[in-house]
């Protein structure tokens, strides 16, 4: 998943996108609301982290206009104004939780994965596909009680689709959410396509996979 994380603090900025990484989300960070803002125009993200005290814009302003520019991402709160009419406004705006600072990264990380559940209507992160089972926090793939070895990115495909599923989803889409900014790579390849045929392989040597369809000059989608 994509997030954008918009920060003053470098150094709390950086900490946090270190252990995102770490966890398979792709970051990108703003230090202002203007560098924030420029980064909504320029893609879609699935989360949005948003400090309050920022230099130039106030972030229950920003947190407006990222509804307004990314209606499809989760936004989350991080603010050291505590006062419970900031926490209010903030809810009202859009927002999907609010974390006071200062706070764990391992608190963050668990949020954003309650807020991913209910965005989703998962009641728990073991999630069924066909006659598969996707563990989306352990990121593994089951048919029965084997498992099924998949690359990082094919998981993060595999399971983005999932998150989505009965959605089209273009070629650029899956690139921009599972590279992180696909106009940096070429319009040509054909990683996609790679990676959806090796899901397939390997997924099929177990059991049908004819939900996961091709839509012919768009992309793909499962079906269920």
């Amino acid at each position: 998943m994509k997030v954008l994380i918009i920060e003053d603090e470098r150094s709390m900025a950086l900490e946090m996108e270190a252990f995102l990484k770490r966890s398979f989300y792709i970051c990108d960070l703003a230090f202002t609301a203007r560098q924030g803002l420029e980064k909504m125009e320029e893609s879609q993200y699935d989360f949005i982290l948003l400090d309050l005290g920022l230099p130039d814009i106030d972030g229950l302003q920003l947190l407006q206009a990222a509804r307004k520019n990314c209606p499809d991402a989760s936004c989350i709160i991080l603010s050291a104004r505590g006062q419970l009419e900031d926490r209010i406004k903030g809810l009202d705006l859009g927002a999907d939780d609010y974390l006071p600072k200062p706070f764990s990264l391992l608190e963050l990380q668990s949020r954003m994965q309650a807020v991913a559940r209910r965005k989703f209507g998962l009641r728990e992160d073991t999630v069924p596909l066909g006659d598969f089972r996707v563990d989306l926090h352990k990121r593994l793939v089951f048919f029965e009680e084997t498992e099924i070895e998949l690359s990082r990115k094919e998981f993060d495909l595999l399971s983005y689709m999932l998150l989505h599923k009965n959605r089209p989803l273009t070629r650029m889409q899956l690139g921009e959410h599972i590279w992180g900014n696909f106009a940096d790579d070429d319009y040509d390849s054909n990683y996609i396509d790679v990676h959806i045929k090796n899901i397939r392989k390997k997924l099929s040597a177990f059991s049908s996979v004819e939900w996961l369809q091709t839509l012919r000059s768009i992309g793909y989608k499962i079906k269920l």
